[in-house]
Parts: C-alpha cells; structure tokens; sequence
C-alpha cells in the first residue's frame, strides 16, 4: 500500500538530543529533518547495501518506539497466554517487521512535503499525539498522519500511529490474532522470521502474509 509505505517516511525519529530533553512535536520535527538529510546523501548507497539502510534505521528510530508495549497490544489475549520466551521472540521479530516496513519506505520516499499541524500538550500530561500530513507530489489528497507518544521514565515513546484514521497497531492486531487462532503464536513467529530475511522492497517468501497490515 503506497499511502502506508510513503507515510511511515516521517516515522523516523533521530537522536538530536535526549528523548526528556525534547518534547513530542520537538522530537517529530527535528528527527524528520535528520532523516531526509540522511536519505538524500545516501540514498544510492541504501539501494544497494539494505544492510545499511536497516542500520540506519535502527540507529535513528527504534530508540522512541516501544516495543514491547505496542507487541502486548498488538498480540492482545494472546500475549497473556504467552510465556516469556514467546513474548521475546514475538517482540523481536515484530520490531525487525516494522524496520522492514520503514526501510521500504525509504526506498519509495521522493521529495514529499511533510507538514506538522499545531500541537498542544500540558506539563502534566502523560500521553500526547503529534498530528502531521504528508503532501503528495502528484498532487493528491494530503495522507493525515498522527503519532501516539506515552511519557515514561526515560521519556516519551511511541505507542502507536495512526495513518489516515487507521491504528497501524490495531491493523497488525487483528492481522496476527486471525493467524495465531488459525497457526498457532510459535508458527506465526517462525513465519515472521523467515519473512525478515527478506531484503527491502522484495516479496516475502511466504506470500507476504506478514505485509498484509501494511
């Protein structure tokens, strides 16, 4: 889905500074600006070496997202029913999935305008969404674009997106408790992970089953 893949573009959010230095719209604004930078010095290099371009991503995005938060959510009752062991492999691989997914937007990203809409947050609230649009080249409606962020003790994580009105967490939860109800969670972690070995932008070996929610 083009819409998903330009709009997870503006998912990646660069260390300028300490997450509790800055505060949600402070930590969209300025990592999106690294990112571009990045993407358009290096953008050749990332389309042979995909091996660099998840590295990058690692580096300047996985650091605000709560992972396993957002894989209790997305397994759901399931995650209850889990052990730790499962609940580990389950969260790596689901990580591994969304770098993936970032890493093929990278590769489709060209020159989009992304525009911030006014944010507002009080200092003692514990949640916060930055809400944000992508303005599409070939002029097309604007793709809307809403960041969740939960304040923690090492400051403030993602939990969750939403891309014009669609959970991407609720879209992966509903997605994976249809295969786990069918497969089982140790099936759907062994697929997820062979589905992982695939480079950005190819066709997962399995039918692309772990891209559905995207």
């Amino acid at each position: 889905m083009k819409r998903y893949l330009f709009a997870m573009l503006a998912l990646m959010f660069a260390p300028f500074a300490t997450a509790t230095e800055m505060t949600p719209e402070q930590l969209a604004h300025q990592a999106t600006d690294k990112i571009v930078e990045l993407l358009k010095a290096n953008k050749e290099t990332y389309n042979k070496d995909h091996k660099k371009l998840y590295a990058m991503v690692d580096e300047h995005v996985l650091a605000h997202f709560d992972f396993r938060a957002m894989s209790r959510t997305v397994l759901g009752r399931y995650w209850r029913e889990a052990n730790e062991d499962q609940r580990a492999k389950f969260s790596t691989e689901f990580r591994d999935l969304l770098v993936r997914t970032y890493a093929t937007a990278l590769l489709k990203y060209n020159d989009e305008q992304i525009v911030y809409l006014p944010f507002r947050m009080s200092p003692e609230d514990r949640t916060a969404s930055v809400k944000s649009e992508v303005r599409r080249k070939d002029g097309g409606p604007p793709i809307a674009i809403q960041y969740n962020f939960y304040r923690t003790d090492k400051g403030w994580k993602v939990y969750d997106v939403a891309i014009e009105g669609a959970s991407l967490v609720s879209t992966y939860q509903s997605t994976f408790a249809a295969r786990v109800q069918k497969e089982g969670l140790d099936a759907l972690i062994v697929s997820l992970a062979q589905d992982n070995k695939t480079p950005a932008g190819k066709t997962a070996s399995n039918g692309g089953k772990a891209s559905a929610a995207r």
